[in-house]
């Protein structure tokens, strides 16, 4: 959904009270968690090094959504837990207008070196699939940070800007691998 002028603390509320009871827009949920993801979706598949010793800070930082903070998209409510079943809107700015991308979290990875959690698109979301963000610690003690994505246009206004959505999207994506990057190397 897009909106002209920065969505309000109660229209966001209200916004997402609808979407409660509505399932997420794919059938492919969980899907980020595997290797091959679906067909007729647009894939992505970015990683960033976090360094040695990292995966705490990591850790920390996907919880209070700082790889989305940082890059500048507002999650709300600010302090959701990343648990299944949490909904959130996610919010950006695009020009005079507002995006506004509801989402579930359909799963959680919380083992001794990997923590992460996949989001699905809720209705009103311009876009249609699932996002995982996922911290990994290897056997060397590196630590990095990937996110996996399928997806393809929901809204028409995503539809009929495909180009320019696919671009917002990828710059979306590196801008979230850099935030939590920096956020794990400040700590």
């Amino acid at each position: 959904m897009f909106r002209v002028g920065e969505p309000d603390e109660p229209f966001l509320r209200s916004f997402l009270e609808r979407c409660a009871s509505a399932s997420v827009t794919y059938d492919e949920v969980g899907a980020t968690r595997n290797e091959t993801l679906p067909d007729g979706y647009a894939h992505d598949s970015y990683r960033v090094d976090l360094g040695l010793d990292a995966f705490e800070r990591g850790v920390d930082g996907l919880r209070a959504w700082q790889a989305h903070v940082g890059a500048g998209v507002a999650v709300w409510p600010a302090d959701a837990a990343i648990i299944v079943g949490t909904d959130v809107v996610v919010t950006a700015k695009v020009g005079p207008a507002y995006a506004l991308a509801p989402c579930r979290i359909v799963y959680v990875v919380d083992e001794p070196d990997r923590f992460g959690f996949g989001y699905g698109t809720l209705p009103g979301h311009p876009e249609r699939g699932e996002e995982a963000f996922m911290i990994e610690r290897g056997e060397d003690d590196h630590t990095t940070f990937s996110i996996v994505a399928f997806s393809k246009p929901a809204a028409l206004l995503a539809r009929l800007g495909k180009p320019v959505a696919r671009s917002v999207q990828r710059r979306t994506t590196r801008a979230y691998l850099d935030a939590l990057h920096n956020f794990v190397a400040t700590r």
